[in-house]
């Protein structure tokens, strides 16, 4: 398995677009803290978040082979369950349907970072300082906000053991940790 720093090096190589990188960093940071509580392996679910968008500069204008392009770059780097998580993070093109915590913590945190920053962009700052877990569930559950966010591929933390609220603070934590490091 490869090492964090020779997957850093492979981030920039392959992630030109500096937000790309930012929500690998963030991947990487939540993917360690589910494994903590579900009591997996911290370095394995790290290195999965943070390479599981390896290659969407390069497949951006055909998701198809999203996630497919990765795993064959990352193959013999990574364990099979990793590379499997990558590919299931875009089962509607793969074809490889997630069955494992790792495969569906992968797509829960993908979606859910994406919706947390969205949150705290709709607020008068514009900064996630100002996001708690109630402005969480009511955007969640309004269906007018933030359309383009699937709310069961969030719900997909329930599957593995975390309920909602739980996920989304979990959430908001992480990020909050990292987001002066990363100037979200």
């Amino acid at each position: 398995m490869l090492s964090r720093d020779e997957a850093i090096v492979l981030v920039k190589k392959y992630l030109k677009d500096i937000n790309l990188r930012k929500n690998s960093i963030i991947a990487e940071a939540l993917l360690r803290q589910v494994a903590k509580i579900l009591g997996k392996d911290e370095e394995l679910w790290g290195l999965t978040g943070l390479l599981h968008n390896l290659d969407y500069d390069y497949t951006r204008e055909n998701p198809e082979k999203r996630g497919i392009l990765s795993a064959n770059l990352l193959e013999n780097l990574l364990p099979e369950n990793s590379i499997n998580a990558i590919k299931a993070n875009n089962y509607m093109h793969t074809d490889y349907i997630p069955v494992t915590s790792l495969d569906k913590s992968l797509i829960s945190i993908a979606e859910v970072t994406g919706f947390v920053i969205t949150v705290a962009q709709s607020t008068p700052s514009k900064h996630l300082s100002d996001v708690d877990l109630n402005t969480l569930l009511s955007k969640f559950n309004d269906p007018n906000f933030a359309t383009r966010f699937n709310r069961n591929k969030i719900k997909l933390c329930e599957d593995v053991g975390i309920d909602l609220e739980n996920f989304f603070n979990l959430t908001l934590r992480t990020l909050k940790q990292i987001s002066n490091q990363l100037g979200i």
